[in-house]
């Protein structure tokens, strides 16, 4: 009884038609009533794509080559500031040496200008003090003076004394040793004699035969003298 039941039953199964089962359409899980939406979660990684080391790498060498390219330029143009500066200083040198080399050539050919004049001049200088000379203290005051040569006397000694100041302006100075009984020195003094006197130092300047000149503080011509020797 049992199994004409069970076959029966397998029958009618068999007879029926085949009914598919559709799947459920999926839905997301946010857009499901009465429920919450689930937050997305992201995924990173931290190896780099190939292609962006890539063109790092080539940043970085580019970075390096053109570094080296500034570094260069500015060792070329140190240097260039170092000849500069040494070319500079090499041109104020010889500049300045220029400069004192002019100025001492100039002066001396102011000096030698001055000298020869000079030389020339103490011959007329020597004149006038020679006028001077010859014209007696005794015949210059009291009873036997006269007035005509008091007068020339006196201007020819305003004459001599203007004169040598206006020489020595110039540097040219006149010396006469015996007055002050000056040691005889043969730098400044030429001795033409000599002779024994007891009352004088030996050595020393009694007479003045032509007076000496200085130029500037060296011997233009040295003073003519007699010398003390008691030896």
């Amino acid at each position: 009884m049992f199994q004409r039941t069970m076959l029966r039953a397998s029958r009618q199964a068999a007879a029926r038609p085949v009914q598919r089962i559709q799947p459920a359409a999926f839905v997301p899980i946010r857009q499901q009533a009465g429920t919450r939406a689930a937050p997305a979660i992201r995924w990173y990684s931290d190896a780099a794509p190939a292609e962006a080391k890539g063109k790092e790498g080539g940043a970085e060498a580019s970075k390096d080559d053109g570094a080296a390219q500034v570094k260069e330029q500015l060792e070329k143009k140190d240097k260039e500031i170092i000849d500069l500066k040494d070319k500079y200083l090499r041109s104020v040198a010889d500049y300045r040496n220029l400069q004192e080399r002019t100025k001492r050539e100039i002066s001396a050919a102011k000096d030698l200008a001055l000298k020869n004049f000079a030389r020339d001049l103490v011959e007329s200088v020597d004149n006038l003090d020679r006028a001077l000379g010859t014209v007696e203290p005794s015949k210059l005051t009291g009873e036997a003076a006269n007035a005509d040569l008091v007068a020339l006397h006196d201007g020819l000694k305003m004459t001599d004394r203007i004169l040598m100041g206006t020489l020595k302006k110039h540097g040219l100075e006149r010396f006469d040793p015996s007055p002050d009984a000056e040691k005889f020195n043969p730098n400044v003094h030429e001795a033409v004699f000599q002779t024994p006197m007891p009352d004088k130092e030996d050595g020393t300047c009694f007479h003045t035969q032509q007076k000496g000149f200085l130029l500037n503080g060296r011997v233009l011509r040295a003073a003519k003298v007699g010398v003390v020797k008691n030896a």
